[in-house]
Formats: structure tokens, C-alpha cells, sequence
């Protein structure tokens, strides 16, 4: 091994400064939710091997300043050392940090935080719209509230706090308040609102002013249920809260609060709203200065006063959905039918912006689509949800038909789309008219990966959009159906990944205090959506329940957030004893329906939990798993009793699953993949001479099934995992790059986009699958991300937060080069390697104030460095194997794992029939102990004579070329 790095350079040289700072989950505003927000901060450097050794806090309040003084390395999630800030205080903090180095930076730009919560009681009314004698106001019916009040001279600040349940916007004279979208989100109504907090002082004037509210039903007003059983669950009409509070020089306070005082319309231009049913809106009926002083509202009824009960809002923690980008038009097409579909060329979620010009009662019809069959819009998938907006135009100038512009977004929908088709467009369609707007929570993006092969590029950009698409108010299953619910089976298991590409903490930290909160209802028991919102399967499902405990764990090693471990703790210990209790006389969790190892590829498309592996397996390991993270949070907390009692459980669940589920010599009841998978990375199986077993047999499954997935949600995120641990990575590598159906290439060899929901969503004949649940946006077969990040380019936390990384990349033999980097809660972590003749280079950034242990590709004892930049080479160890000779004697497991030879094989059938050749692939099973003569052995003659001249010419020209390097390859 060579190894080099950076070197130091001297004293007099080095810059050293705090780069960013922020407090608790938001960065997007100065408010605060919490009243005592932990302290996060970022050091750039230019020193090696740096080491915070103190920070020193200051805080400027009214003109005092305050100052606190903390020993040693902590920089992330540090607990305010101040008084509490008060609801509506404003406070300036600033920090500086010294180093190993001698050094101390400046002070760092003061950070202005606000306390974002109301003092006292909501003085607001909860007011709804009004609704017309005789009038039956339609579910989720929407509309517009506004309210006109006085502002008096020397105003100093003004605060608005809203919450609703359904969604709004509001408007001051006329402004948005603010850019934020589908406010204030989805939590478990009941329980638990967000409310958010603004600062409208800009917005407001010395004299009239007009406050106007946009409100809808979105989630609060929808339809939950499948099979033609959907109904309203929390409530048929939305209503809102709004509090304005004003503060003048003179330390006057005034407060305008929604009321049955405010007027209200249902006779607005917004005609309907709905999650999944789209956006309807008429522009002849907008009235212009509705949420302006002076408006005539004598025709508008006084609000109704909403009676039902409305849980304590708190404020919002996650970063708020905004507009997040723009696509335009790729192509127009026209359809077999005559029908004008748009394709942007990227599945996304968000909405169309149009700018029309026509006359007036003109309606434009938009219909959305996540693909396309037969060449039109594929509406089946989305099964009862209309996707569908409407404009009616308002015609141009002052009444008259003519060219005016008129610009149009729908407001309180979202739909899940790469093709949109437009119906009753005025004139020529231009493109350049029409844009799609992306939309999701504002998180900032934290993950990047990147190597030779474009189709895995793709894939990981795949998953990255399935992330954006999903992270909408929750961590949704879908975005398109009549569905979008917040599963929590994908999110445990795509956790890894989301936390990776993006800052997820404040998002997830959010909607984990909702599962808590269901979680309360139900005895401990985890439903399988958050919100709750199904009433089915209240029993414990494995594999989905477990989010209570996975998620929290994740966060914790990924963002190091002990705080929120400690918050969810009680969550963890609940669930653990739900299962607990299910339990049965063995020990194990057996005996109950469960989802499984879901969509495993094995299942027919009508029973996608009809898996290769038992769900008394997939249910047994997660609750060792669950019992495991228990444990260990009780170890990271304190809670020795705790610790020492779920460890125990764990133990004694460990072994009755070794008893129960695998054989002496290594084989699994569940002769699948998902099996072993979760025996070695759950870490059930312990003993190395088993664990090898069980490795061996996982690779040789692999190998018998083509190396085509034989996995669902369960064991999709393992199993590459599970051969890598146990010597066989390129039975991975052959997982992650085949595109044979199914695999995760094969979408893209389809034009995917996003992560699909099944492997063969869209059939190999270009139809889509015929299962009544088929969606082209789901992340969860997408966490094979985390793998590629922590293996293919080697970056991984070995301590919480990514105080320690571990750097170990494990080149693939199909890459020239792969590189991956994450912003830590340290700063920017970076691994990338890149061949360079016989020699492997491995490039690596280990931000500053953390550490890294470092293993090398060609098998080197590992190492440990400090912060810097640092490069090493390494042999290239090559090919596990030189391919040798190949004939019709060749045993079946010669061909599968000589890629050259199995192409030839399959052509050699292709070229006399395509049909068979298909077959061949996908049918055939790869035996280590017959030959690919016998594997044919009702194969006709000639394509027998020409399979074998094919093997022939290939075996030719291998004893042609000396292979290179010999003496570096070796079992890897």
C-alpha cells in the first residue's frame, strides 16, 4: 500500500472559521420551536488532524449579552446553555471555537433566532365558511376568509400564527404571506397540529388593512379506504386558525384573531380541491382586492364557527413544502387517440403552471400520468384518484374577449406525473406555456454518488427523485394514486438512504412524533400508516410497526440526535413489549397474517405478500431486531435496567430463531433470499463458521436465480449487504448491474425515472402490471442507495453523527471509478477511487473535529486518520477469476457466472428463436452440477451446434489475449 496525504501546512498559513451555525432542525427561518434549541456548528479548515477542544457561546438579548463556555469536541445538537428564549424574543447567539491547533476562530455572523410560539392561549376562533340556506356544501368544499382591521402608528413587529384543519394560504393587502405550499400540512389531527409562525411586518401599513385566507380540505377533508370502501375520516369541511399579533414602539400590543366577525365565500373562483381529485378554478369568478382594505364584501356571509375539538398546536419543526423546481416541456406528442399529452421527462410531484390567453368560459382540462400504454395516459394505476385540474379563463382586459395573459397554478393539490395531457387548449399549443412545478419539503440536499456506469447513475438519481417525490408533509408510499399515505414500512426501511441525500432530521423527527402519538392509542401496537387513518391490520405487522424502532436508531447513528433517541425511547420500549406479547410458546413471533417479505417478484401481481420467505421468518427477526435496538438505546440513554432486559429477550429470541429456522449446517427453513439476509445482517446468526453457511448459500441462491432479484421491501435493502459480509461481492455486483427483469436496472432499461413500486411495473412487453396496485413512485426498492454509498465508494458512519466515518470503498469490477459525498453534521465527508492502470486510487475528504478508520481495497489492515484530505493507491486485485475455457460440458454455474458466455449462449438461441432464447434466461436454473448440455436438453440441434461454435469462438480468442496481472487475482 502507498499511501499519501496533504501536508499540514504551517501555523502562520491556516484559515480556520465557523462555517455554519444553526439551532435545533430549521435553517429556513429564525423562528424557533423550541424554547431552549440546541446548537449546531460547522468548522472549515485548512489544519490536519483538527480537534475542537472549546466553543464559547454568546447571546445578545435586549442589549445584554451573555456568554457560556463549553469544553471539549461536541459541535452538533449542544444543548442551550442560556435562558429559555421567550415566545416572540428575539436573541442574537454567536460562537467561536479553538482547535488542537492553537488556534481560534473570529466570532462567528450572530444568528438572530425568535421564539416561534404563542404566549398564552390562542385568542383565535377556529372559523369554517359559511354555508347557504339550503345550500349542501360538497366534502372539502373550498373558499376565502378575510377580515379588515386598523394598524396603528409606530408599529414595530407583527406575527402571524395560523394553523387549520385542512390547508390554506393567507394574504395581507394582497401579498402571500409567505412562498410555503399546502400549509400547514398532515399530522394526527386529533392529537397534534402544526401551526406556523410568520413575520408579516413588511406586509402591513399605518391605517386599513385586509387579511384574506385561502382554505381547503386537503388531507383533513379526503377519502381513506381502498376497494370502494373510502370514506372521510377526520372531518367533511375545513376550518382554520389565524392569530395576528401586533407590537408597537410605545410596547402597546394589539391582536387581530379569526372570528365569526371575519366573512367568508364559497362563490370564489376556487370551484373545488381536493388531494386526489385535483383543482378546479374559474377566473371569471375572482374578485380583484378581495384580500385588500376597501373591498366590498356585503355580498360574502359571516364565517362559521368551527365547534369541533382541535388539538394543541405546536410549531412546525420540518422545513415547510415549497416549490422547489421548474421542468419544462420535453416533447409534445400526439396520442393514437388525437389527444395532446406533454412529457417532461422526469417523473416528479408538484403541479403545471399554464399562461393562457382566450376568451372568457374557455376551460382547459389537465389530466396527469405517471406513464403511458398503447401510447395514451396510463389511468388505471391511479386507480379512483381523478388527477385532474381545470381553468376556466376570465378573458381578456376589463370584461373583453381578447389577448390578455392569464397565469394559473392549482393551490392545495399535488399529483405524482411525468406526462400531463391538455384538453381544449385555446389556439396552438406553445410548450414554452406550460411548466411543471416541483414540489416537497424544503430539505436541503446532504448525498451525492456518482461512477463510470450511467444506468447506475440513473438509478441512484432514480431514488433520489422517489425520495423528493415521497417526502411530501410525510414520508408518503406513493404520490399519484388515491393513496399517498404516510407507510411505515418504506420509511424503515429506506430510512439509510433518506438521511443521506438529504437532511431528513427535522422531517422525520416530526412525523415520528405522530407514530408516537398512534402508537398511544392502540396499546403500544404500530399501525401500518402514520397518520392512522385505515383501521386495518391494528395487530402488529412486522417489518412495518418496526419504524418505531429503526427509524429512531437511524437518525440517531446517522445525525447523532441522542435528544430525539431519548423522546422516542419510550415509543421503542412500547412496541418492543407489543410484541412481546404476541409472542408464542417457542419464543418467536409466529402465527399471524403478516405483509412480509412484500412484493418479492415471486408473487403473482393480485397477492404481493405471497413471498419466498415464510412471514413467521421475516416476523421472528424483526422482533430480535426491535428487542436489539431497544437494548441499545437503553445502553446509549442510561436505562441499565432496560438494557439489561431487552438484551436478554433479545438473546433468548436470537436463539429460539436459530433453533426454530436454521439447520445445523447452515440452510434456512425459507430456502430465500430475504432468509438469510436477515439472519446475517440483523446479526441472529453470530458464529462465523454459520455465517459463512449462510453467505455461501445466499451467493449460490443468487447464482441459481440468474442473479436476477429474488427479493421484496424486506429483504431488498439486506441483501446486498449479506453477500458483501461474507466474501461475495461480486454476487452483489452481479445483483446491482443486471437489467434482466427483475432487477434494479430493468427500470431503467424502461425509461424509468423514479423507483418503481413493483420490479416489473411496466411489463417486458411494454404493458403495465396487471395488479391492481401498481405505482411508478416508490422509494423503498430504492434503498439500495445506502449500499452503494457505504460500499461501492465506501462512506459510512462508524460513530453516531459521522463523528467517526468509515472509509471503504469496494471497487466493483464493471466501474473505472465511483465517489460518493455527504454533508455531515461535520461538514463535507468525501471517498471516490478510480483505476489507474494495475493500481487503484482512493481519494478521501474527513471534515474537521471527526475522525475515520479507513480499509483499503487490497485487504491492507485498517487504519485510523484525522481531518484532512488524504489519497492512497493500492494494487488492483482484478477479476476474482480468469474466465477460461467454455463448451456445452461446462457446468450451468460456469456460464451464469462467465457474463461472456452467457450472452453467448442466449444470442446463439436468439438468432434461430427469441421466444426460447427469453425462456432460456429466465427460466433455466443455474446448477452447480450439470451441464449447460443437459440444461438444454430439449434445445433442437442446430441451435445446440450453434451454442457450441459460439462457445468455441469465445474460448478461442481467450487463449489468444494473456490475461493481465495473474498473480493480483485472487477470492475476494
Amino acid at each position: 500500500m502507498t499511501s499519501t496525504s496533504v501536508a499540514p501546512q504551517p501555523a502562520g498559513l491556516r484559515q480556520t472559521s465557523v462555517s455554519r451555525f444553526s439551532a435545533e432542525y430549521r435553517t429556513d427561518t429564525a423562528f424557533v420551536a423550541n424554547p431552549r434549541p440546541r446548537l449546531s456548528w460547522v468548522v472549515a479548515t485548512e489544519s490536519t488532524d483538527w480537534q475542537q477542544i472549546r466553543a464559547e457561546l454568546r447571546l445578545t438579548r435586549e442589549g445584554t449579552v451573555e456568554s457560556a463556555v463549553r469544553e471539549g469536541p461536541d459541535s452538533v445538537l449542544v444543548e442551550w446553555p442560556f435562558a429559555a428564549i421567550a415566545a416572540g424574543e428575539q436573541v442574537a447567539v454567536e460562537v467561536r471555537v479553538s482547535g488542537n491547533d492553537g488556534g481560534t476562530t473570529a466570532w462567528n455572523a450572530p444568528l438572530t433566532l425568535v421564539g416561534g410560539y404563542l404566549e398564552g392561549p390562542w385568542q383565535a376562533e377556529a372559523i369554517g365558511l359559511p354555508a347557504p340556506t339550503g345550500t349542501e356544501i360538497p366534502l372539502g368544499q373550498p373558499g376565502q376568509l378575510r377580515y379588515e382591521f386598523t394598524v396603528g402608528q409606530g408599529l414595530a413587529k407583527a406575527t402571524l400564527f395560523a394553523t387549520a384543519h385542512g390547508v390554506y394560504q393567507a394574504e395581507i393587502n394582497g401579498t402571500e404571506v409567505d412562498d410555503h405550499v399546502l400549509k400547514p400540512g398532515w399530522t394526527a389531527y386529533a392529537d397534534r397540529l402544526n401551526h406556523e409562525t410568520t413575520d408579516v411586518t413588511a406586509l402591513l401599513q399605518a391605517g386599513a388593512n385586509a387579511i384574506g385566507v385561502w382554505l381547503a380540505g386537503g388531507w383533513y377533508a379526503e377519502k381513506y379506504g381502498f376497494h370502494g370502501f373510502a370514506r372521510p375520516f377526520y372531518g367533511e369541511q375545513p376550518a382554520v386558525k389565524v392569530e395576528l399579533r401586533l407590537e408597537y414602539a410605545d410596547g402597546t400590543r394589539q391582536t387581530v384573531a379569526s372570528g365569526p366577525d371575519w366573512r367568508g365565500t364559497t362563490e370564489g373562483p376556487l370551484v373545488s380541491s381536493g388531494i386526489y381529485a385535483g383543482e378546479a378554478f374559474d377566473a371569471r369568478r375572482m374578485e380583484a382586492g378581495w384580500s385588500s382594505p376597501g373591498f366590498d364584501d356585503s355580498h360574502w356571509l359571516p364565517a362559521s364557527v368551527d365547534s369541533t375539538s382541535w388539538a394543541e398546536a405546536t410549531p412546525a419543526v420540518a422545513p415547510p413544502v415549497r416549490r422547489i423546481e421548474e421542468l419544462p416541456v420535453r416533447e409534445v406528442l400526439t396520442t393514437p387517440s388525437g389527444a395532446t399529452v406533454l412529457d417532461f421527462g422526469q417523473n416528479l410531484v408538484g403541479r403545471l403552471r399554464i399562461r393562457v390567453s382566450g376568451d372568457a368560459g374557455h376551460r382547459i382540462t389537465l389530466r396527469h400520468a405517471e406513464v403511458l400504454e398503447g401510447g395514451e395516459l396510463s389511468l388505471r394505476p391511479l386507480r379512483l384518484a381523478s388527477a385532474t385540474d381545470s381553468y376556466t379563463l376570465a378573458g381578456g382586459g376589463a370584461g373583453q374577449n381578447g389577448a390578455a395573459e392569464e397565469e394559473w397554478e392549482p393551490r392545495f393539490t399535488f399529483h405524482g406525473f411525468r406526462y400531463a395531457q391538455v384538453d381544449n387548449w385555446p389556439g396552438e399549443l406553445d410548450p414554452v406555456a406550460i411548466t411543471a412545478v416541483v414540489i416537497h419539503n424544503d430539505m436541503r440536499r446532504t448525498g451525492w454518488f456518482e461512477c463510470s456506469d450511467a444506468m447506475l447513475n440513473r438509478l441512484h438519481e432514480n431514488a433520489l427523485w422517489g425520495m423528493r417525490g415521497n417526502f411530501l408533509a410525510l414520508p408518503t408510499d406513493c404520490p399519484q394514486r388515491d393513496e399517498r399515505l404516510g407507510w411505515t414500512g418504506d420509511i424503515q426501511v429506506f430510512s439509510p438512504t433518506a438521511s443521506y441525500l438529504y437532511d431528513s432530521l427535522g422531517f422525520l423527527s416530526s412525523w415520528l412524533q405522530d407514530l408516537a402519538i398512534e402508537q398511544s392509542h392502540r396499546n403500544g401496537v404500530v399501525p401500518i400508516v402514520v397518520p392512522a387513518v385505515l383501521g386495518m391490520l391494528e395487530s402488529p405487522v412486522a417489518a412495518w410497526g418496526d419504524a418505531a424502532t429503526v427509524v429512531p436508531w437511524v437518525l440517531y447513528e446517522r445525525f447523532g440526535d441522542r435528544g430525539l433517541l431519548g423522546r422516542q425511547y419510550p415509543s421503542m420500549c412500547d412496541w418492543a413489549d407489543a410484541l412481546l406479547r404476541v409472542r408464542d410458546s417457542s419464543g418467536l413471533w409466529q402465527g399471524q397474517m403478516q405483509l412480509g417479505d412484500w412484493l418479492d417478484p415471486a408473487a403473482p401481481p393480485d397477492k404481493p405478500g405471497a413471498a419466498r420467505t415464510h412471514g413467521d421468518i421475516v416476523a421472528s427477526a424483526y422482533l430480535f431486531r426491535s428487542l436489539d435496538l431497544t437494548a441499545k438505546a437503553a445502553a446509549v440513554l442510561g436505562a441499565d435496567d432496560d438494557h439489561g432486559k431487552y438484551s436478554t429477550l433479545a438473546e433468548d429470541v436470537r436463539k429460539a430463531f436459530l433453533t426454530e429456522y436454521v439447520t445445523p449446517s447452515g440452510r434456512m427453513v425459507s430456502d430465500a433470499q430475504t432468509a438469510y439476509s436477515l439472519a446475517l445482517m440483523f446479526g441472529i446468526s453470530t458464529d462465523p463458521v454459520q455465517r459463512q453457511a449462510l453467505g455461501d448459500r445466499l451467493a449460490e441462491l443468487a447464482r441459481l436465480g440468474g442473479y436476477r432479484i429474488a427479493t421484496g421491501f424486506v429483504g431488498t435493502p439486506l441483501v446486498a449487504d449479506a453477500l458483501t459480509v461474507t466474501g461475495h461481492l461480486e454476487a452483489a455486483e452481479r445483483l446491482l448491474t443486471q437489467t434482466e427483469c427483475p432487477s434494479w436496472l430493468y427500470p431503467v432499461t424502461q425509461g424509468a425515472t423514479t423507483i418503481w413500486e413493483r420490479w416489473d411495473s411496466i411489463l417486458e412487453d411494454g404493458s403495465v402490471n396487471p395488479g391492481e396496485m401498481t405505482s411508478f413512485n416508490h422509494y423503498a426498492l430504492g434503498a439500495i442507495a445506502d449500499w452503494m454509498h457505504r460500499t461501492v465508494a465506501g462512506l459510512a458512519p462508524a460513530e453516531p453523527g459521522y463523528r467517526k466515518q468509515h472509509i471503504a470503498p469496494r471497487p466493483l469490477h464493471s466501474l473505472q471509478h465511483a465517489g460518493t459525498s455527504h454533508e455531515t453534521p461535520y461538514g463535507l465527508a468525501s471517498v471516490a477511487w478510480k483505476r489507474s492502470g494495475e493500481r487503484i486510487l482512493v481519494e478521501a475528504v474527513v471534515p474537521p473535529g471527526t475522525t475515520a478508520v479507513v480499509s483499503l481495497p487490497d485487504g491492507s489492515e485498517e487504519f485510523e486518520v484525522g481531518s484532512g484530505r488524504y489519497a492512497w493507491t493500492v494494487p488492483d486485485a482484478g477479476p476474482a477469476a480468469v474466465p477460461g475455457a467454455v463448451s456445452l460440458d461446462s457446468p450451468l454455474s460456469a456460464i451464469m457466472d462467465d457474463p461472456e458466455a452467457y450472452t453467448a449462449v442466449w444470442r446463439a438461441i436468439d438468432a434461430h428463436d427469441p421466444v426460447a432464447a427469453a425462456q432460456f434466461r429466465k427460466d433455466t436454473v443455474w446448477y452447480r452440477q450439470t451441464s449447460l448440455n443437459q440444461g438444454l436438453i430439449f434445445t433442437p440441434a442446430p441451435i445446440k451446434e450453434d451454442i457450441g461454435s459460439a462457445l468455441s469462438a469465445l474460448s478461442g480468442t481467450r487463449a489468444a489475449v494473456p490475461s493481465r496481472n495473474p498473480e493480483t487475482r485472487r477470492q475476494r
